[in-house]
């Protein structure tokens, strides 16, 4: 089964990192909230949420890291060495490192984003960390091993990108939780 660590930071967007969580265990994963600082963290709009389990070492063996945004959450990401250290690790195993709105912050400061196309939230504080990448204005975007989006309303193509990234079945999930009714209308 692949594991997936979903990094909680106080400050987190809540959609950005709930919703992932949710999709990808309903497609069977083993996704898993880690509790960056502490073992309740407390999300953006004051939601209370507790973690699964803490960092530690064993993280480097997960199949996929997801770096939600929102702020200072993001900010408290990127400015962590234990979350830098294991988004290197990952990604130079070939690993799949995900991250959405603002969390893209991380990966600039991990050196991941070499060359790469990404996106994040579009705002130009955000976009002048991206200098080593190629920002694209689209909501998700994969590079190889690095997939980014853009903020909380992409949540949920950005949580299907990662099912098919995985191997799971996506499209079976989007027709069961009514996402493509959606976008039929």
């Amino acid at each position: 089964m692949k594991r997936i660590a979903i990094l909680l930071a106080n400050g987190f967007e809540d959609g950005e990192a709930l919703f992932p969580t949710d999709v990808l265990r309903r497609a069977g994963f083993q996704a898993d909230l880690i509790g960056v600082t502490g073992d309740v963290v407390t999300s953006a709009h004051g939601l209370k949420v507790m973690a699964d389990r803490g960092m530690g070492e064993d993280l480097k063996a997960y199949d996929m890291v997801i770096l939600p945004g929102g702020m200072p959450g993001a900010a408290n990401l990127r400015d962590d060495d234990r979350v830098i250290d294991l988004v290197r690790t990952l990604n130079a195993d070939g690993r799949e490192v995900a991250a959405i709105c603002a969390a893209p912050i991380a990966l600039a400061r991990a050196g991941v984003i070499s060359g790469r196309r990404i996106t994040s939230y579009p705002e130009d504080a955000f976009k002048k960390e991206f200098t080593a990448a190629t920002w694209v204005d689209e909501p998700v975007v994969t590079d190889g091993n690095i997939t980014t989006a853009q903020g909380p309303a992409m949540s949920l193509p950005f949580a299907y990108t990662l099912v098919e990234k995985l191997g799971g079945d996506a499209e079976s999930l989007r027709e069961g939780m009514r996402y493509n009714r959606m976008l039929r209308g």
